[in-house]
């Protein structure tokens, strides 16, 4: 038996002898992930398109709204949504022309109040995305709105009145060939 040979017997050996101490090995190793169950998903489900389908229960109103904007939003969009630093929230009424300078706000250019409920409850506080309860959501969609003229003073907002707003500039934009969905 040459060298060669040897070598390969000794490294199958090897391999052979090591192989159950490598599976005892794998079984202490971490395993990441698990698998997907309808309620993981559902958490993160929460989308909310403009007809409403899949606004949670809770309302909210002006006054409820104020006292969270003030406390949660006015650093970042200012006093009654002024803006600075972040985005105008307020403002812009009539801007969406051609012939002006768009002054793009919640008021002046989103087609849907549902939007608004969609966007705060997923990404706001920008520091705290997914904090805010729904009750607190509805609440600062009824401020913002109440805001820019959209809603009145006393309006409550919940998943049956969120719906209904009509915002200003609905009409503004193309419709989406795929929606609502057939």
């Amino acid at each position: 038996m040459c060298l060669l040979e040897r070598l390969a017997i000794g490294a199958a050996i090897l391999v052979v002898l090591a192989a159950p101490a490598k599976m005892a090995a794998a079984a202490d190793e971490p395993h990441f992930g698990k698998p997907v169950t309808a309620a993981d998903i559902a958490a993160w489900d929460i989308s909310i398109g403009p007809d409403g389908a899949g606004l949670p229960p809770g309302k909210g109103t002006v006054a409820q709204g104020e006292t969270v904007y003030t406390a949660k939003c006015q650093a970042c969009h200012g006093e009654k949504g002024a803006g600075s630093p972040n985005d105008r929230l307020v403002g812009g009424a009539g801007t969406i022309a051609p012939d002006k300078a768009p002054v793009k706000t919640v008021g002046s250019y989103w087609p849907y109040a549902t939007t608004l409920f969609d966007y705060v409850r997923r990404a706001m506080p920008w520091d705290k995305p997914k904090s805010l309860t729904d009750d607190e959501v509805y609440a600062v969609a009824a401020y913002v709105l109440y805001l820019n003229g959209v809603i009145a003073q006393d309006d409550v907002l919940d998943a049956q009145s969120l719906p209904k707003v009509k915002m200003p500039n609905r009409e503004g934009f193309t419709a989406f060939p795929r929606w609502p969905p057939k």
